[in-house]
């Protein structure tokens, strides 16, 4: 990644991990010099790509088309949307999870509301698929006007286009038997579980570590694993799906707090992760820490074979369920104790407390 220009005329480009955010309409820039000292905005070039001798029909999927194309630049899923393109944005990372090995970029183009604004969005589309890279479009788009001038230019360029909002509102106008408003960039607003949700993830911030003890029955979920296991930010994300969530580091030679006890033994799971991954993860915290905090073997291969060794023992002792975080998204992790702790709410004769506003799952 290198620093980008910033054009007043034509906008900017914002690089954020492997998605891109056009700022303003505009069709981003093939090349940066890198001189604008102090510009936090950045992106990453982009080379064309020589086709030569190779078919170039649109839908093509020869493999030297795409050996070609992914030799020289990432593919390209543009998300274009009349509000902040979330939505699309979400549903195109776990769609690109499917693809291992394959280097895509997500280019937003958020609050598309004028169709100069929406021209300059399908000119940026342009600008990459003429580049020779391999380009799809998504959109969310609410007035239907729009998703046809979408349709119609990704036809023309021989691109494929998926929209997300038109069908969606369609099935919803006919099982309804109404018309849907087409207001661009109306406000989700607060639902039910909102403040629920607000106050489960203050409650999981203040209850990090087991840093108040005597809250831990308080809490709906209590995990326990080993510092780096991932404790903190399941917490924080269970927290945000509503269920009050504290976490207690389980440390070899120092006994869990004893109102760990107090705790239904159904709300516990424990945490464990592959000792190769964790030593990666507190290394990287030593080394931020300028080398210091591995006098007690934090950061040591064998050391850290023994301390999972340890608190498995501890885990056992306190007869949780335990779940490998190794390679799991926090979604994924979030789900499996879900899971596990309603499961076995059930089997002791009691629930799990639904948060207001949470989904129904049928079995």
């Amino acid at each position: 990644m290198v620093g980008a220009r910033r054009d007043s005329e034509q906008g900017v480009s914002l690089v954020r991990g492997d998605d891109i955010f056009v700022m303003r309409p505009m069709v981003p820039s093939r090349e940066c010099d890198g001189s604008v000292p102090g510009d936090i905005f950045v992106h990453t070039t982009v080379s064309s790509v020589s086709l030569t001798g190779v078919c170039l029909e649109p839908r093509c999927r020869s493999l030297a088309r795409y050996n070609a194309v992914m030799a020289e630049s990432p593919l390209e899923i543009h998300v274009i949307a009349d509000s902040t393109g979330e939505t699309a944005v979400r549903l195109a990372r776990a769609a690109r999870s499917q693809f291992e090995g394959v280097h895509w970029h997500i280019v937003r183009h958020p609050m598309i509301g004028t169709v100069a604004e929406m021209m300059a969005a399908l000119e940026a589309v342009m600008a990459a698929h003429e580049a020779g890279q391999w380009v799809c479009v998504v959109h969310t788009l609410v007035l239907p006007d729009m998703r046809r001038m979408v349709a119609d230019a990704c036809e023309e360029m021989g691109i494929r286009e998926v929209n997300l909002m038109g069908p969606m509102l369609a099935a919803m106008e006919e099982a309804s038997g109404l018309d849907a408003d087409a207001v661009p960039r109306r406000p989700v607003g607060v639902e039910a579980d909102y403040f629920t949700r607000i106050s489960a993830m203050e409650f999981a911030v203040r209850n990090d570590d087991g840093a108040i003890p005597d809250r831990l029955t308080e809490a709906d979920i209590c995990l326990v694993g080993v510092s780096r296991s991932g404790k903190t930010p399941l917490s924080i994300y269970l927290g945000y799906l509503g269920y009050k969530t504290v976490n207690v580091p389980l440390v070899p030679g120092i006994a869990p707090p004893a109102e760990l006890a107090a705790v239904d033994r159904w709300r516990i799971v424990g945490l464990t992760i592959d000792a190769q991954k964790l030593l990666e993860i507190r290394g990287r915290r030593v080394r931020g820490l300028g080398g210091y905090g591995n006098e007690d073997g934090y950061a040591d291969l064998a050391a850290i074979y023994d301390e999972l060794d340890e608190v498995g023992k501890i885990q056992r002792r306190l007869g949780c369920p335990i779940i490998d975080t190794t390679g799991l998204a926090l979604e994924e992790s979030a789900t499996k104790v879900i899971d596990i702790v309603d499961q076995r709410a059930k089997t002791a004769g009691t629930r799990l407390r639904k948060p207001a506003g949470s989904y129904r799952t049928i079995p």
